[in-house]
């Protein structure tokens, strides 16, 4: 299978970890950026670079941003940048456009643009930490659109030595169980059967919306 084609159109500190982490996933990345000193840094690790002016129209046309898989901008907190280059992207039929989000008029300014997502790093961190905190039983946390999660949670402790059609978790929660990891050998049981019995060395898997997930993780 050929590896995917990216463009990170900005290397600040968001678009290079992003760089890095899609070549370690063994994808190919094409870096942009204006400044030299930032193209340095990353030029040894990704699979090409380039010293342009982003927001410039020609450079994303001579760059060819339509045959890439997806453009991931990222330009820091200059709104008027980002959207500039956005539009281009657009316009010269990127596939997929994936922004880096400033804050809510940014976004929905790159709604009515059509990007694919928009993205709040530091929002969906801090997100991400203060539910990891707030529910110590929750080990994963994976969004799948802007409606239905994923989580593995540890089996709650009242639910212990039940099956899963006596927890019956599906009609007091509305989740669905896709499946039941051991803790200790990492076994994976995807859809588990209903006369599955629940320990507490097992985590699940339980997809659902976010109010729905709520009320499962309050389960004690």
């Amino acid at each position: 299978m050929a590896a995917k084609k990216f463009v990170v159109l900005g290397l600040g500190s968001f678009g290079t970890a992003l760089a890095r982490r899609l070549t370690k996933n063994g994808c190919q990345v094409m870096g942009v950026d204006i400044d030299r000193g930032r193209i340095d840094i990353v030029k040894d690790e990704i699979y090409e670079t380039v010293i342009a002016n982003v927001t410039d129209r020609n450079v994303l046309e001579e760059i060819d941003v339509k045959s890439v898989d997806a453009v991931f901008v990222s330009l820091g907190k200059d709104i008027s940048q980002s959207l500039l280059t956005t539009l281009h992207a657009k316009e010269l039929g990127a596939k997929r456009i994936i922004v880096k989000g400033v804050n809510a008029d940014h976004g929905k300014l790159l709604e009515h643009l059509g990007v694919e997502r928009i993205v709040f790093p530091e929002l969906e961190m801090a997100n991400e930490l203060g539910d990891r905190m707030a529910w110590p039983n929750v080990l994963d946390f994976l969004p799948i659109d802007p409606t239905y999660s994923i989580v593995e949670l540890a089996v709650p402790g009242s639910c212990v030595g039940f099956s899963l059609q006596e927890a019956d978790l599906r009609k007091r929660f509305g989740v669905w169980i896709m499946a039941i990891k051991d803790a200790l050998s990492g076994k994976l049981m995807v859809l588990p059967d209903a006369e599955h019995r629940l320990t507490d060395d097992q985590l699940l898997l339980a997809l659902g919306t976010k109010e729905q997930l709520d009320k499962l993780r309050l389960l004690k």
